[in-house]
């Protein structure tokens, strides 16, 4: 029996009925899901965290490839059915949890879904991400407390247009990409048409493949200015947050530039700076001018690399 079948007949045996705003559109194509697991790279010895598992398809083949799988469903006709089909083909390296991964509970020391399930760390994720929960699951996951909790390595399936704009370069860049950059490097593997997914999504996606960097970007920026300026001095800025640069600088301060730069997209980024900062515009000048950067650019065309000078030239 294919998996559209397959899919169909559990769908009917369970009473479920695919809501599309939960993203509950199953991948029906076995080479598809052997090239998801082929891309996080498994082994023996890892522990895998999967992120909306559906019917357990995708489930069956990581369990066969790593050591133990974590996988997170929200929906508890999903639960049952994935309970059910791991008894029936007697797997016994999977852990189901019918939790909200959105409450992912992230501390100095330890990474855990609930009271119960911990993870270690050198884990892995492989996930089916919608759409609205896209943004959220990635900054709680790429920028938690300590960066030894994050995971090796990050296999995702995403509409095509998240993807695309997760990898932009600059002149698409956007406030998405430069977060996800800032802490890892991101690529698309490969796209994979709507006509791979029943029922029909109106979009195509892609899997991609995240990897994150192992500490601050902020360390790399040389020479660190003493402290923050004047204009970029806010209350608690000077703790910083997790992840902190050198001189007591953090991710926070860093991303509050972010923000400002791209508050307004029509607009250049002196002015955008100027409005978020509440300086003149030509103070706004002055530091891009500090950065080697002209007057009139926009913060779609900053990379990563480009915001982290920024940010170290604000004297």
């Amino acid at each position: 029996m294919d998996l559209l079948k397959q899919t169909k007949q559990l769908c009917i045996e369970y009473g479920i009925k695919p809501v599309r705003n939960k993203g509950q559109n199953f991948l029906i194509k076995e080479n598809i899901y052997d090239q998801i697991v082929e891309t996080a790279d498994l082994n023996k010895d890892d522990v895998v965290l999967e992120v909306g598992p559906g019917l357990g398809f995708l489930t069956e083949k990581l369990a066969r490839k790593a050591k133990k799988v974590i996988a997170v469903e929200l929906d508890d006709k999903l639960v049952n059915i994935l309970e059910e089909r791991m008894k029936e083909q007697e797997i016994e390296n999977v852990e189901v949890v019918n939790e909200d991964i959105l409450k992912i509970q992230i501390t100095n020391s330890k990474l855990q879904i609930n009271s119960k399930i911990k993870i270690p760390n050198g884990y892995k994720i492989v996930a089916n991400l919608p759409y609205n929960i896209t943004s959220i699951f990635l900054r709680k996951i790429l920028a938690p407390k300590t960066y030894k909790l994050k995971p090796k390595i990050l296999t995702l399936m995403l509409q095509k247009e998240v993807a695309e704009r997760i990898v932009s370069r600059p002149g698409k860049m956007s406030k998405l990409a430069v977060s996800v950059q800032f802490y890892a490097d991101a690529e698309i593997i490969d796209y994979v048409s709507k006509e791979n997914f029943w029922p029909q999504p109106k979009v195509d996606s892609a899997i991609i493949s995240i990897i994150p960097h192992k500490k601050s970007p902020l360390f790399l920026i040389s020479p660190p200015p003493a402290c923050p300026p004047k204009p970029w001095r806010r209350r608690g800025s000077e703790r910083g947050s997790g992840g902190e640069g050198r001189g007591g600088r953090g991710e926070r301060d860093f991303f509050q530039l972010v923000k400002y730069g791209f508050s307004a997209k029509r607009k250049m980024l002196k002015n955008n700076l100027a409005a978020g900062y509440q300086i003149k515009p030509t103070e706004a000048v002055k530091l891009l001018k500090k950065a080697d950067f002209r007057e009139n650019i926009r913060a779609q065309e900053l990379s990563v690399k480009d915001w982290l000078r920024l940010f170290g030239k604000i004297h």
